[in-house]
């Protein structure tokens, strides 16, 4: 007879809690909003890491891309490449553009051009919208440094997070934002 009894009152005991407690709700829905906000949170430091990844390796794609001019230019060229000053609108657009097959440019008339398409491509005038600049890195400078045949090829920019500036080198603006892509190449 007691296990009959203990076992009516197990089934009473059931039938008294019918559903969850208000606390039990509350509890429950600060523990899903944490976890909404962590998950909101971290979206957008995911995001931010792949705006900064894409900075640099436009950095690094655009330092190869001079590289690759100087290489394809005349090496009795190779000195006047040397400058700090790509990114500020300094080299204008040249009158003979090389930018065909048919046209059989000098050395000198390639650089020219390969300074002015350099230049264009760090302040983001090769991709435009409505005549706005839409490619490029935040405030660019680019920094080409020729020692003999040795080249050193900086590309600065600004990030949008403070860090440390490394200070590696003196092309571009320095500050805790500044960012630096240096390439060392041999050129003969």
């Amino acid at each position: 007879m007691t296990n009959i009894s203990t076992n009516i009152a197990f089934v009473r005991k059931i039938q008294r809690q019918n559903g969850m407690t208000f606390i039990e709700v509350l509890i429950a829905l600060v523990i899903i909003i944490t976890g909404i906000l962590g998950a909101v949170a971290m979206q957008a430091t995911a995001k931010q890491g792949s705006f900064d990844a894409m900075q640099r390796s436009l950095a690094s794609s655009l330092a190869e891309d001079i590289l690759s001019r100087m290489r394809a230019n005349s090496p009795v060229t190779l000195a006047a490449y040397d400058a700090v000053n790509y990114g500020g609108g300094n080299y204008p657009e040249p009158a003979e553009r090389c930018v065909t097959n048919a046209a059989a440019c000098t050395a000198a008339e390639m650089l020219a051009n390969d300074q002015f398409e350099w230049e264009l491509a760090l302040m983001g005038g090769d991709v435009t919208i409505a005549g706005q600049n839409a490619g490029g890195l935040i405030g660019a400078i680019g920094c080409i440094n020729v020692a003999v045949n040795t080249v050193t090829v900086v590309v600065s920019w600004q990030g949008r997070q403070e860090i440390s500036d490394a200070q590696k080198d003196t092309c571009g603006n320095a500050g805790t934002k500044r960012r630096q892509v240096v390439i060392q190449a041999f050129i003969i």
